[in-house]
């Protein structure tokens, strides 16, 4: 069975996701507010390499660009944000859509698990200060079966 970064058409699929995304992100008038302090030019880039990893393709994203610890850091301490994280969830399905990835039902269901599970868990743990980020932290690794042990 292929990994589901494999599925999911590698890094370039990926890659059409993360811009799907960004572009639905960016016109949200509450998910846009997350970038209203500006982003990084090559945000789209350095967010499809990180789902490759977490995905189960090559870990560039750690090897370029750093660990979890620094990504659960740049999403920390901004207090909780519920209706955010709803609507973002909302345009990353949309976007399953946009960037041709959302007519395998079960390829939808899992990519929309991992998304749900990364922005409602992984990424909300530290609503206070991301100096309460642990360091060492790895990228989660998702499968089929969601997240990895």
């Amino acid at each position: 069975m292929p990994s589901v970064y494999e599925a999911a058409g590698g890094d370039a699929g990926l890659l059409r996701l993360a811009e799907a995304w960004h572009a639905r992100v960016m016109a949200d008038e509450i998910v846009s507010h997350a970038f209203s302090h500006g982003f990084r030019l090559d945000h789209s880039i350095r967010l499809a390499t990180y789902w490759t990893e977490a995905l189960g393709g090559p870990h560039h994203y750690s090897q370029r660009y750093g660990d979890e610890t620094a990504v659960v850091r740049l999403h920390s301490g901004n207090g909780p944000h519920e209706e955010m994280d709803r609507r973002a969830i909302a345009c990353f399905d949309q976007a399953l859509d946009d960037a041709g990835l959302g007519a395998d039902d079960v390829l939808r269901r899992v990519l929309h698990e991992y998304f749900a599970w990364a922005t409602t868990v992984s990424m909300c743990r530290h609503h206070e200060s991301a100096d309460d980020v642990p360091d060492g932290l790895s990228i989660p690794q998702w499968s089929w079966d969601g997240l990895r042990t």
